[in-house]
């Protein structure tokens, strides 16, 4: 994507060079920034080395995805501008390139960009679009951090009465976080993605129709100890098989789908302080995740997108 006064100098560049695409053709304008269709193939590939699923999806899946990926990117970007303008701390970036290295099993940045070279992505775009995913967390943390509503008594007399039980079984999830857009049931919405499961596989699925974070790790959440669930959700993954999926639950950004990739019992006797503390971060990120994801659609609803 590129600002509009450096577009002739882009185009000028790729049509001197020897890698050049035959036609370059704008897709979207996003206030004062365009995607062309070189900006969407460059997505792909980016998105394809986070997500290896993606490869799963036919062309004109792929190329939705992709186009939704930098439209959000732009938008976030803008606002992120306004806050950390020129941002650049040493510490944050190192920190942040060595989880890309230890993601793709890395040793060192050397062999990290030998794996990008191998696949024609750019190590600084990487970098870029890493960086940008990690400030906006921080950007949700400093704006909403004061509206996140805590009740550590209720959390805590919660979790007397859970562990008071015999067993504890800690869950294995993934998830896909969907939303019910104009001109969509969430009936149509529910069977076209239970027959996309059939036949793509839940991780494919995510990359469709997850708009969670969690999407960039195949929807994948971990394991997560019974005590942080709600009474609920436990009552429901308790009657689960491996490999099972939940019916949609509703959310307050749209509907969720857990699917139980495994299961086992803590056996561990439980602290009951760390544990609370365990879920109140639990809960913390949930609450922040929703705020994350209203905020973005409010960004998304004031900001001007064209399609050509």
């Amino acid at each position: 994507m590129f600002k509009l006064t450096n577009l002739f100098i882009f185009i000028f560049f790729i049509f001197s060079s020897i890698n050049s695409y035959a036609k370059i053709e704008i897709k979207f304008k996003i206030e004062d920034e365009i995607i062309t269709n070189i900006d969407i193939e460059q997505e792909k590939k980016y998105l394809i080395f986070f997500n290896p699923n993606l490869k799963k999806l036919n062309k004109s899946q792929i190329t939705k995805i992709s186009e939704n990926s930098l439209i959000q990117e732009i938008i976030k970007k803008h606002e992120l501008n306004k806050v950390f303008k020129d941002y650049e701390d040493k510490k944050f970036i190192k920190n942040l390139k060595n989880n890309l290295f230890k993601f793709k099993g890395a040793k060192n940045e050397k062999e990290f960009k030998q794996i990008l070279s191998s696949q024609k992505i750019s190590y600084e775009r990487i970098i870029e679009k890493a960086k940008n995913e990690r400030l906006w967390s921080q950007l949700i943390f400093r704006k909403f951090e004061k509206s996140v509503k805590i009740n550590e008594e209720k959390l805590k007399a919660k979790l007397i009465n859970k562990i008071s039980n015999e067993k504890k079984y800690e869950y294995n999830l993934s998830e896909i976080l969907f939303e019910i857009v104009e001109k969509e049931t969430f009936k149509e919405k529910n069977m076209e993605i239970k027959n996309f499961i059939k036949s793509n596989g839940f991780a494919a699925a995510v990359s469709k129709y997850s708009i969670s974070n969690s999407a960039y790790s195949d929807g994948k959440l971990g394991w997560i100890k019974e005590t942080l669930l709600s009474e609920n959700l436990v009552a429901i993954l308790s009657s689960m098989s491996s490999g099972s999926i939940t019916k949609p639950i509703k959310y307050p950004n749209g509907y969720l789908l857990l699917k139980l990739n495994d299961k086992k019992e803590i056996k561990q006797k439980i602290d009951l302080e760390k544990e609370l503390k365990e879920l109140i971060n639990f809960e913390k990120n949930k609450q922040l995740n929703q705020f994350s994801l209203l905020f973005y659609k409010k960004l998304k609803q004031n900001t001007d997108i064209n399609e050509y």
